[in-house]
């Protein structure tokens, strides 16, 4: 039977980390599940294999660390419910005729659609290509965001390369949506500030995806996915 790194088999560690999980120890990485995982991800047959229980294990641990959570319906409802403000907020900037306010509005919408735009890219480009989503909840780090839950079995199912596509998803749609709402700019009456900050805004949120997100969101787990992209081709050499 195939073993982890620790001496164990796989299906010891898993049950032996099933089992800490039912008691109330949520910190996976301590009881050495993303150790695991990496390993199981490293070949496509293991990643079938125990994509349900790592599945499991992995829902577990959240529904026992995060408490508040919201049916995926109703957060893409309320998103799409914002993105619909965004766009309702250029229609006001197309329309008034101040041009202080059409500022205003235009920096909003993409404000808005920073904000909603990075999950629902998530969900679309993760559904297009089999991976499933149990909750959205509120997290992150300063200030609180909305946030959902991947649906581990069916991620482990999924082609890395098709998994980096999702993860990619999100960030690229926060970062065009400033860009978005500037490219109504040229049809308004609003102020060049407005412009300088919807363009502000787009290369904060680009400078921070380099320092930030190439560490610990979004796009390290691109380039995570890729790099297993990477082992699965070698292992077909």
């Amino acid at each position: 039977m195939a073993e982890a790194s620790s001496g164990e088999t796989f299906q010891d560690a898993f049950a032996r980390i099933e089992r800490a999980v039912a008691t109330g120890q949520a910190d996976l990485s301590r009881l050495g599940f993303w150790r695991l995982v990496r390993q199981v991800k490293a070949d496509p047959v293991l990643s079938d294999h125990w994509a349900e229980q790592v599945g499991r294990i992995d829902r577990a641990a959240f529904e026992g660390r995060v408490r508040v959570r919201f049916p995926v319906a109703l957060g893409n409802a309320v998103l799409a419910l914002g993105t619909l403000v965004g766009a309702g907020a250029v229609v006001v900037a197309l329309r008034t005729a101040s041009a202080a306010l059409a500022g205003v509005a235009l920096i909003a919408a993409g404000a808005i659609w920073s904000v909603c735009l990075h999950d629902l890219a998530h969900w679309a480009a993760g559904r297009m290509v089999g991976i499933r989503f149990t909750h959205y909840f509120v997290g992150g780090p300063f200030p609180p965001r909305p946030g959902l839950k991947i649906d581990y079995a069916s991620y482990l199912r999924a082609p890395p390369v098709e998994r980096a596509l999702m993860h990619a998803s999100g960030a690229l749609a926060t970062k065009v949506a400033p860009f978005a709402a500037l490219g109504f700019w040229w049809a308004s009456d609003a102020p060049a500030w407005s412009a300088w900050v919807l363009v502000a805004l787009g290369l904060v949120q680009i400078a921070t995806d380099i320092l930030f997100s190439t560490r610990s969101s979004d796009w390290k787990k691109v380039r995570r996915e890729r790099g297993v992209a990477r082992v699965h081709r070698s292992r077909r050499i």
